[in-house]
């Protein structure tokens, strides 16, 4: 069975787009379309990797992310932020959460700056999934 790459994007082309490199790659796309969908899939059943957007309603990929790295069953689930927010933005918003009293959580895997082109998300795909 190949390995299963959650999509979490409020944007449906972006969620496409993603979907397509992962096939493509060889693996298996599942898709959310914000971070409260996206973790009722990851706790239903846990991905081997997550694309994950930033900026999206209902719950952020900020939010999402800390629910991730904050709890033990889901923290070794790897995650590829894709965001048209600049990485220090996010660090600076995770920063800031730690500081009004929630845990530290650590650095993303990776952080790539929509827009990326398909062959540089392939490649860091494989990084982790080999």
């Amino acid at each position: 069975m190949s390995k299963k790459v959650l999509i979490v994007d409020d944007d449906p082309d972006v969620r496409l787009f993603n979907a397509t490199v992962v096939e493509e790659s060889g693996y298996t796309p599942i898709e959310a379309s914000n971070g409260e969908e996206g973790l009722k899939v990851i706790k239903k059943d846990p991905p081997d990797l997550v694309l994950l957007d930033v900026l999206m309603p209902k719950q952020s990929g900020i939010r999402l992310y800390r629910e991730l790295k904050t709890d033990r069953s889901l923290e070794k689930i790897p995650v590829i932020m894709l965001s048209g927010v600049a990485k220090r933005t996010f660090l600076r918003s995770q920063k800031a959460l730690t500081e009004f009293g929630d845990k530290p959580v650590p650095e993303p895997e990776n952080y790539l700056e929509k827009p990326v082109e398909p062959d540089d998300l392939a490649r860091e795909i494989k990084k982790f999934l080999g």
